[in-house]
């Protein structure tokens, strides 16, 4: 099976250049990396590498850079994966994908257990990653080998090719995307099974530089799941918790925040939401006004 890695990014050259050199290091080498930026500035590319890196520029934001390197890769690979360029994934990680795409037919989309998450904290190293990656391959996993989803996080997602059709990522979805990921793999479960293959690891360091503003991303945490259960792609029963779970959250530590997290900027950016949501105005793109 051809294998291809994506990798949308923006203002990370030096990440992506590390990014590179580590994905030498796959146990199977990617056949192809495509980097997707807004323009040539975006990237530092390594002298040498064992596979193909190819570059792709078209307009920002992380569903539309998805879009330009996903729709000239379909013909040509049978695997594509997505990397967000802050993701480590371990040694094993594009052989293991390819072997559960070949021993399960049913299978749209295969992600991978993320052992620690940047995301959820101030972020993390790649010291930090790469231990914590050494400490998940020391350990036994005890919970299931195989986990449905209702979507895939978009850190770390593996589509099989074959299966995308005409779907393509919600451009709608503007600058950093927020769900964007679910959106695109929640519509792929009507053509195969969406699934985490837990033996299959990696870590997500949560860089936050380049990030949407925090009152962009509040109101993207309020629009974008709103918009999504109105579009049918994702279930209400998955929307509105998330949805619910992020405004309690910025309203609880709104008065003593994290100080990596814009937690009253995400909070107007959630009451503006709701306002448009109450007056029937249902537009994600609207963040680009703010």
């Amino acid at each position: 099976m051809r294998l291809a890695v994506i990798i949308p990014t923006l203002g990370r050259s030096g990440q992506v250049a590390r990014l590179l050199r580590h994905l030498g290091g796959q146990t199977r080498l990617p056949d192809e990396v495509i980097l997707s930026a807004p323009d040539a500035t975006h990237v530092e590319l390594p002298e040498r590498s064992p596979f193909p890196v190819s570059l792709v520029f078209g307009p920002k934001g992380l569903a539309a850079q998805r879009n330009k390197a996903l729709v000239p890769s379909l013909g040509r690979f049978d695997i594509i994966t997505f990397f967000d360029d802050d993701f480590v994934p371990s040694s094993e990680y594009l052989e293991q994908v390819e072997q559960a795409f070949a021993g399960n037919d049913g299978w749209a989309v295969v992600m991978g257990r993320v052992v620690r998450d940047g995301a959820t904290n101030a972020g993390l190293t790649w010291q930090d990653a790469e231990a914590a990656l050494r400490e998940a391959n020391d350990k036994t996993h005890h919970g299931p080998l195989v986990v449905d989803h209702v979507g895939a996080y978009g850190c770390n997602m593996s589509v099989r090719s074959s299966l995308v059709g005409d779907l393509r990522f919600d451009e709608r979805l503007v600058l950093y995307g927020w769900q964007e990921d679910i959106d695109f793999t929640s519509q792929l479960r009507s053509r195969g099974r969406v699934v985490c293959v837990t033996s299959i690891t990696g870590v997500h360091l949560g860089i936050k530089s380049a990030r949407t503003s925090g009152t962009r991303l509040g109101y993207s945490q309020v629009a974008n799941p709103i918009y999504l259960i109105r579009k049918g792609s994702v279930p209400a029963s998955f929307a509105l918790p998330l949805m619910f779970r992020n405004i309690a959250a910025n309203l609880a530590k709104s008065l003593w925040s994290e100080p990596y997290v814009d937690r009253r900027g995400r909070l107007r950016g959630n009451m503006l939401a709701i306002l448009h949501v109450a007056k029937g105005r249902i537009e994600p793109e609207y963040i680009l006004k703010i």
